[in-house]
């Protein structure tokens, strides 16, 4: 079944249930698909693209939800939390920070990386091998974490 196909059914039942963010979260990832077939690069979104485009929407949100609660707009803050939870429920499962790190220290012994001068040559690597499964922001802290 097809991220579309998903959403879409998602939006019934959260139309039935008359709930707003769900909804609204909804809308916000199918409105971005719509965009991303209709770009004129591609007719078909490929599995890669679906999850690059989710991270991103759960990215947006959580850094919203970061300036809403440093200007003290814990609605708002609130609101586009929840949001963030109902995007990643499309996600794959994200690994735990201990599985993250042994998948890491394969990457590491893979690439031969010593220090942190070889940073680049394991992000080359993790960001392709674990996309969708961590942040890339985790992904480097972790990373710096064991080069150093």
């Amino acid at each position: 079944m097809s991220l579309e196909t998903k959403i879409m059914d998602a939006m019934k039942i959260a139309m039935k249930d008359k709930d707003k963010v769900a909804l609204e979260s909804l809308r916000a990832i199918k409105s971005q698909l719509l965009l991303l077939k209709t770009d004129g690069k591609t007719e078909d979104i490929s599995p890669d693209q679906e999850i690059a485009l989710l991270q991103r929407l759960v990215k947006q949100r959580k850094e919203a939800y970061e300036q809403f609660l440093a200007n003290n707009r814990n609605e708002l803050a609130e609101n586009e939390l929840a949001q963030a939870k109902v995007i990643e429920q499309f996600l794959p499962a994200q690994l735990t920070p201990e599985e993250l790190e042994k998948e890491l220290r394969e990457i590491i012994a893979e690439t031969g990386a010593q220090d942190i001068k070889d940073l680049g040559k394991v992000m080359g690597v993790a960001s392709k091998k674990l996309q969708g499964k961590s942040e890339g922001k985790t992904i480097s802290e972790t990373v710096r974490k064991l080069l150093s």
